[in-house]
């Protein structure tokens, strides 16, 4: 079965416009919002980065769920929004500038179906994981250039309305003799989700016991991906990576450029600039997604220093505290799914296949389970303060 017809509400991804108002720390974009609002006219506008869709007398909506000025940037920026943290890619969490008059393209639809239980779906491409969740907004960001779509896990804040096909939960009960939840058929998706040149394609299992099996392959990985207690995984004790040398440019560096990283395979060193970190599993230095390797993907993206003159160029020159903090987690993370991946439980037995659904009348999916849920009736500002029922 494809992924889009048991998941058949999917948004597509964001289109900021400008990079910006995302960074790795939240005191960053602090400082580079300050630098906007003292700036002037032309400055201003220059420093902003107009586009088709915005330039500093743009004239748009907050975002829902976020308490920011309406008012044209051109005129007032007004206080900082508050900074929120987003999934800029695979692996990549980073901070946010909630704020709609920066993005060119933000899907408010998105942002009104968010809550403190929402998770995500998203299909990086090919080399490495089908899909990856996470319990973040995600930017949709991808190495390739390419973006696929988000599909949310649920179609409002209080994940009460599963993005599923109307009909697919009580169908899997009865074929599978227990009971099923919609988390359980989210936990299966990740477990069992192939590439497919049309997308994903997620076979549903007709055995109890691969069903299981399958259910709580996902659920473990899912808390690794996208845990929603804010509990941080850890490594057995003798295996956790500590630094072993300060995080810092390499000898000789000035720090206009991106750290060097590399791998020493015999003492299990991960080398970030003039730093090391271990142990770290070679299972996490080798882990991939959409065809980059992710801890070096990482490492250059928080080192790469903007150009003079921009905002982009207002970013730390020294490694904060707090991204090696953010590090030795992001190790965690990829280890744990590198051994992982090792167990996870193979799809081989019969499965419940299109014609079965056609016949339960799970399928087709009517027009209204694509489309996102019933906006709340309640007041959202429009733009210049306006009042606006969306």
């Amino acid at each position: 079965m494809r992924l889009a017809e048991l998941m058949p509400w999917s948004v597509a991804p964001w289109r900021p416009g400008r990079t910006w108002p995302l960074a790795a720390e939240p005191e960053t974009l602090r400082r580079r919002w300050r630098a906007l609002a003292e700036a002037e006219g032309e400055r201003r506008e220059a420093l902003f980065g107009p586009t088709r869709a915005r330039t500093t007398r743009s004239s748009v909506a907050p975002l829902p769920g976020r308490v920011t000025p309406t008012g044209r940037l051109a005129r007032a920026p007004g206080p900082c929004p508050e900074p929120v943290r987003v999934l800029d890619g695979p692996f990549d969490t980073r901070w946010l500038l909630p704020d709609h008059r920066l993005l060119d393209t933000a899907r408010p639809e998105l942002w009104r179906a968010h809550g403190p239980a929402s998770r995500y779906l998203l299909e990086p491409g090919p080399g490495g994981p089908a899909l990856l969740a996470t319990a973040l907004l995600p930017t949709g960001r991808n190495p390739h250039g390419r973006a696929r779509p988000v599909r949310p896990l649920h179609r409002d804040p209080d994940a009460a309305d599963p993005n599923l096909a109307p009909g697919l939960v009580p169908y899997l009960a009865g074929e599978l003799g227990q009971a099923v939840e919609a988390e359980d058929v989210f936990a299966w998706i990740v477990c069992a989700a192939v590439p497919g040149p049309g997308g994903c394609e997620i076979p549903l299992p007709a055995r109890p016991e691969e069903w299981e099996a399958g259910v709580a392959w996902g659920r473990a990985v899912l808390g690794l991906l996208a845990p929603l207690d804010g509990g941080r995984p850890r490594l057995p004790g003798g295996r956790r990576p500590y630094v072993r040398a300060p995080l810092a440019p390499a000898a000789g560096a000035g720090g206009q450029e991106p750290y060097p990283v590399a791998y020493d395979r015999e003492s299990e060193s991960l080398l970030v600039g003039g730093g090391r970190i271990a142990p770290v599993p070679r299972e996490a230095w080798e882990f991939t997604c959409a065809g980059v390797r992710v801890l070096a993907d990482w490492v250059a993206r928080r080192t790469a220093v903007g150009a003079a003159g921009t905002l982009e160029g207002l970013a730390p020159r020294e490694w904060p505290q707090e991204r090696t903090r953010e590090l030795l987690e992001l190790i965690t993370v990829l280890a744990l799914l590198g051994e992982a991946e090792a167990g996870r439980p193979p799809a081989a037995g019969p499965v419940l296949g299109e014609a079965e659904l056609r016949a339960a009348g799970v399928l087709p999916v009517p027009a209204a389970a694509r489309r996102p849920g019933p906006a709340l009736a309640v007041r959202e500002e429009g733009p210049e303060g306006q009042s606006a029922l969306w």
